[in-house]
């Protein structure tokens, strides 16, 4: 497969996550990423910017100590796609809930001092952003169409609830960290697949998961 078709083959495989697929509800900070709503109502985000975004979040994050770059998310979801995103690139995951008081009281033993954090969605890691923004600690956070990001210092815009997205998400974004630090090339393969990014669940989670997706008719405008 020559490289442009490589390259078409992969951005297909990639929307074909539902990475664009935002909410039903838009947020005059999200507007900006949007490109227009299907008949069934769902916004859709800018791909483009998408790409553009974590490129940008790349630079960010290759500027800090990457041990000092904490992942937060309370979104069960977003697990497995932190933590093959930490191993691949050496920063740290902060799994589950978020304690109070994290980035902000010295004096509790689970205290830490982060050089900037990322979350996968400002409502359910509120608390982070908060202290984080207290402590004056740079936050980037996916964000989607439904999501206020007034207290994002950069916002990567994605559909931030799925598994395939969340996984899709965070392998782009630990390639492009690679890419850019030099370690990976860009005719070379990752250790991961993203695939291997993605969460999995029960059988009977996956029905219920298939209950609760768009109708076909949406699923194919996704591809």
């Amino acid at each position: 497969m020559a490289k442009q078709e490589e390259v078409d083959h992969m951005e297909k495989y990639v929307l074909s996550t539902g990475i664009r697929v935002g909410t039903q509800v838009k947020t005059k900070f999200m507007i900006p990423f949007i490109t227009k709503a299907t008949n069934e109502g769902l916004y859709i985000i800018d791909s483009k910017k998408t790409l553009s975004r974590i490129q940008t979040a790349a630079k960010f994050i290759n500027r800090a100590t990457i041990s000092k770059v904490f992942i937060c998310s309370g979104r069960e979801y977003a697990s497995t796609p932190i933590e093959k995103f930490c191993e691949l690139t050496g920063a740290t995951p902060m799994l589950g809930r978020f304690m109070p008081g994290t980035l902000t009281n010295p004096l509790l033993p689970y205290y830490i001092e982060p050089e900037l954090v990322v979350v996968s969605d400002p409502q359910v890691d509120e608390q982070a952003v908060l202290e984080a923004t207290n402590a004056g600690i740079p936050v980037i956070a996916i964000a989607n169409t439904d999501n206020v990001t007034s207290r994002v210092d950069l916002v990567i815009p994605a559909n931030n609830r799925g598994r395939k997205s969340l996984a899709a998400i965070y392998w782009l974004l630990a390639r492009e960290i690679l890419l850019q630090k030099g370690t990976l090339k860009a005719e070379d393969s990752m250790k991961y697949e993203i695939d291997d990014f993605e969460t999995k669940i029960t059988e009977e989670e996956m029905e219920e998961e298939s209950e609760r997706a768009p109708p076909l008719k949406m699923r194919s405008q996704r591809q």
